[in-house]
Formats: C-alpha cells, structure tokens, sequence
C-alpha cells in the first residue's frame, strides 16, 4: 500500500510540474509575440528616423547650392520668380 501512495504522490507532482511548465511556456510565447510586435515598431521607426537624418544631411551638404536655396524659398516661403506665372487648381 505505501508503495502505490508513493507512485499516485510521484505522479501528482510529475502532472504539476507539467502543468506548471505547459503554463509557463504559454506565458513566454505572449512575451515573445508582443516584444517581437516592439522590435517591428522599433524598426520602422529607426527607417524614418535614418530618412530624416539623409534628408537633412543633405540639406547641410548643399546649403550653398542655388537650387536648395530656391527650392527652400518656394516651399516654406511660397517664393516665386519674377517671370514666372503660379496657376492654381481650383479642385484642390
């Protein structure tokens, strides 16, 4: 009789370990989906953060050139040329 408490004892604790580790490694998949989700966002965020970086590194690289110049003239300034006439789209 001892011996066949012992065996259903045995098997009890063998059941919750197993069960503990089933749980636990559900556990660690939800983290691995949602820091996975974290490093796409991260990712994304570095790619637009690098363009922005080229963009004003080229802005700093040809500040002298005379077609930054106009063009930064017309897009922040609404600059134009003297012999230059401005059509606008009524749809817009």
């Amino acid at each position: 009789m001892k011996r066949r408490r012992g065996s259903i004892l045995t098997a009890m604790v063998i059941l919750g370990l197993i069960a503990y580790a089933c749980i636990a490694l559900m556990n660690m998949r939800s983290k691995v989906a949602a820091a996975n989700e974290t490093e796409a966002e991260l990712r994304d965020r570095i790619t637009e953060i690098q363009e922005k970086n080229a963009a004003l590194q080229y802005a700093i690289d040809h500040q002298d050139d005379e077609k930054t110049i106009e063009d930064i003239a017309r897009d922040k300034f609404g600059y134009v040329r003297d012999d230059e006439i401005i059509f606008y789209d009524a749809g817009e």
